[in-house]
C-alpha cells in the first residue's frame, strides 16, 4: 500500500457513528463508501461524515479503491457478510463476535489466508493507552507475577437505552458475547491464552420489554443466559473470575483487577480506550478495625495517543504496508470466541471446559503508536 488506504463500512447502525468519527480523522486511511441493507441509513451517515459514496453493501464490495472493509452488522450475519468481503477481495474488520459458532468462524478464517487476505476483529478498547499502559506494567514487573484477576459488568441491560435490542438478547450476543469479549480480550493481553473455563448462567426472565423509541412496549424473547458468574484457567499460570449480567439494578461497569505478587493493579474499563490506572501495594504492618488502612497506592501514567474505535483497523492497515503482523488478529478474535463458547457450555454442563484453541503470542501496540500521525 502506497499513501492512506481505502476503507469502507459495510452497516450504519447505532456504532457506525463512533468508527466514522475516527476514521475520518485518521490521516492513514481513507473512508470512501459506506454501504446497508437499509441504503437511506448507508447515505445519511455518508452525508454526515462526508463520505462520497453510499447505498448498498454492493457500493462497497464493488468499489476498486477500497483495501479493507469494516463489516458492523448484526453478530448473525457477521460470518457472511465477512465472507462477501473476502470474496471481494478485500481484508475485513470486523466487529465482535468474529462469529456465532466455531465451524462457520474457522471457515472464514481459512478462506481469508487461502486468499491472502486479513481478518481483524474488535474490541480494539484494548488496543488503547488504557490497557495497553497496564499491559506493559505487568510485562515489566511492576505487580510481580500476575496471579489472579477479578472482573465485573453488570446492569439492568440496553432496552433501557437501545431503539431496538432484541438482537443483544439472541443466540451470539447477550452479556456474555455482546459484552465478554472486552473483559475476555484483556485477559488474554495480560495472561495469555485460556486453557479451560467453569460456570453458572442463569435467565432473570423469558423476555424483556423495549423502553425507548419507536418500538417502546415491545416485548421480545430472551435467548440466553442474562446473567453467568464465570471462572478461567490460563495455560501460562493465573486464574481469573467474572461477572457478566443485565439483570442487576446495581450498575458495576469496567471492573478489572489484577493481583500479583507485589500488588494489585486496576486497569480502565475495557470497553473504553484510555483511563485511570493504580497499583496497589500489600500492607506494610497490621490494622484494626475501625482504624483507617494505610496502603500504598500508585498512579501509572498512561503511554500512548487516546482516539477511538477503529484504530484496531488502522494498526492492520500499517501492518500490511509494513508486511507484519497486526494485533488484533482473526486467531486472537478466534481464541476468544472459543472461549466464551466454552463458558457457555461450561454453564449449561456445570463443569469444566476445555478450551481447545490457543494463541502463540500476544500481540501489543507500541507506546509510540500515534493514530493522528501520516505513516504511508
Amino acid at each position: 500500500m502506497a499513501g492512506p488506504v481505502g476503507v469502507g463500512i459495510i452497516g450504519a447502525g447505532n456504532i457506525s457513528d463512533q468508527y466514522l468519527t475516527n476514521l475520518t480523522t485518521f490521516p492513514d486511511v481513507r473512508v470512501l463508501a459506506v454501504g446497508d441493507v437499509i441504503e437511506e441509513r448507508a447515505r445519511a451517515q455518508a452525508e454526515k461524515y462526508g463520505v462520497p459514496r453510499a447505498g448498498g453493501v454492493d457500493v462497497v464490495l464493488d468499489d476498486p479503491e477500497i483495501d479493507i472493509v469494516v463489516n458492523l452488522t448484526i453478530p448473525a450475519v457477521h460470518v457472511e457478510v465477512s465472507e462477501a468481503i473476502i470474496a471481494a477481495g478485500k481484508h475485513v474488520w470486523t466487529e465482535k463476535p468474529i462469529g456465532v459458532s466455531r465451524e462457520e468462524s474457522r471457515r472464514l478464517l481459512e478462506k481469508a489466508d487461502a486468499a491472502g487476505l486479513r481478518v481483524g476483529v474488535a474490541p480494539d478498547t484494548v488496543l488503547g493507552p488504557g490497557v495497553q499502559t497496564a499491559k506493559r506494567a505487568i510485562a515489566r514487573g511492576d505487580i510481580g507475577r500476575p496471579l489472579f484477576a477479578q472482573t465485573t459488568f453488570q446492569w439492568s441491560g440496553p432496552e433501557i437505552f437501545h431503539p431496538n435490542p432484541a438482537f443483544l438478547y439472541a443466540k451470539g450476543a447477550g452479556p456474555l458475547l455482546d459484552m465478554g469479549p472486552y473483559y475476555v480480550s484483556a485477559l488474554v493481553h495480560v495472561f495469555g491464552p485460556v486453557a479451560s473455563v467453569a460456570a453458572l448462567g442463569l435467565q432473570g426472565t423469558p423476555t424483556r420489554r423495549v423502553q425507548v423509541g419507536e418500538l417502546a412496549g415491545q416485548e421480545f424473547p430472551v435467548e440466553i443466559p442474562s446473567t453467568l458468574s464465570v471462572l478461567m484457567d490460563f495455560e501460562g499460570g493465573g486464574q481469573a473470575q467474572s461477572v457478566y449480567s443485565t439483570d442487576s439494578p446495581v450498575i458495576r461497569q469496567g471492573i478489572v483487577e489484577i493481583t500479583g505478587t507485589e500488588g494489585t493493579i486496576v486497569i480502565p474499563d475495557p470497553n473504553t480506550f484510555g483511563g485511570a490506572i493504580t497499583i496497589t501495594r500489600p500492607l506494610r504492618r497490621l490494622f484494626i478495625p475501625p482504624e483507617p488502612v494505610e496502603q500504598e497506592v500508585v498512579d501509572v501514567a498512561q503511554e500512548g495517543v487516546l482516539s477511538g474505535r477503529g484504530v484496531g483497523l488502522l494498526d492492520m492497515a500499517r501492518s500490511i504496508a509494513a508486511g507484519r503482523p497486526h494485533v488484533a488478529t482473526g486467531e486472537f478474535g478466534f481464541h476468544v470466541l472459543d472461549t466464551l463458547l466454552s463458558i457457555e457450555e461450561a454453564a449449561e454442563s456445570r463443569s469444566f471446559v476445555t478450551v481447545e484453541s490457543t494463541l502463540d503470542q500476544v500481540g501489543a501496540i507500541d507506546a509510540a503508536f500515534d493514530p493522528f500521525e501520516r505513516t504511508l
